[in-house]
């Protein structure tokens, strides 16, 4: 199987083009290729694939063989691939994913895209929709007792569901003990990802996350979305603001005329080669 390994600010995926290659079960490719110590080592694996209602469809498998809806960092990078391959001239496109299509406005440098803007859509904020388990209208800062420490948590949907709790300390924040046992908390039926975030000022967020079915990864574009959202549902900054991760910067805009959010950020090519699977 030939593939190609990029990231969206450290967070990495496998690539591998379903118009040339076929991927008989993505699951278990993903367990294997995703493994760092003897595979190629990603937070995932990426199909790039044709679609009936979009210029290009997206599945994406996280390191445990799950499937996940979305991954902002991983479409940026598709957007990428298919321009930088040739499979497109277009500048502005749409990809099929499991949270919905998306459109992308790639920003070309030479012949190559170097930033990629992308329409992540409404915002889904209704406890039944994310899923929570609440009867509540919306799920903003409501307290969360893990190990005897309460987080207070604000739920949101961004085609896949995030927990946003707010710290005040990021780097030495006990993440690898807290963040399980909220993506796997009984609030949460389909497990959660779960960003824990310090404001720095009004147009700042400094964030690190825990992905469900792979643990803590260096950035996480859906999840940047949802902590600029509980943010300014909670008060703590302005609509559009710059969300520091681990392995990058992205700016991230929540629209107030039409709802709709906005991230936009790099895409970076590692390298290409061969594996057999």
């Amino acid at each position: 199987m030939k593939f190609t390994k990029m990231h969206g600010i450290g967070n990495d995926y496998i690539y591998v083009n379903c118009y040339l290659e076929k991927v008989e079960n993505p699951s278990e490719v993903s367990k294997k290729v995703s493994d760092r110590h003897f595979g190629i080592g990603s937070d995932g694996l990426v199909l790039i694939l044709p679609s009936d209602k979009a210029d290009f469809k997206m599945r994406m498998f996280n390191p445990d063989g799950s499937e996940s809806e979305m991954c902002g960092n991983a479409i940026r990078c598709v957007g990428k691939y298919v321009y930088d391959e040739k499979m497109t001239d277009g500048q502005v496109i749409r990809i099929d994913t499991l949270a919905g299509i998306k459109e992308l406005k790639l920003a070309v440098k030479g012949d190559m895209v170097s930033q990629v803007e992308v329409d992540m859509g409404e915002p889904v904020l209704e406890p039944s929709n994310i899923p929570i388990n609440s009867s509540m209208d919306r799920f903003v800062s409501q307290p969360l007792e893990i190990e005897g420490t309460e987080y207070l948590v604000t739920g949101v949907s961004m085609g896949n569901p995030h927990a946003v709790a707010y710290v005040d300390e990021v780097d030495n924040f006990p993440l690898e003990t807290v963040g399980p046992k909220i993506e796997t908390h009984r609030l949460f039926p389909r497990r959660i990802n779960a960003e824990f975030v310090k404001v720095i000022d009004e147009k700042t967020l400094q964030m690190r996350v825990w992905e469900r079915g792979t643990g803590e990864t260096m950035a996480c574009g859906t999840g940047a979305c949802a902590a600029l959202v509980a943010s300014v549902l909670n008060g703590k900054c302005e609509r559009k603001a710059m969300v520091k991760l681990l392995g990058g910067d992205l700016i991230i805009e929540w629209k107030k005329d039409n709802n709709r959010v906005y991230m936009t950020g790099p895409a970076v090519k590692v390298f290409t080669g061969e594996i057999d699977i």
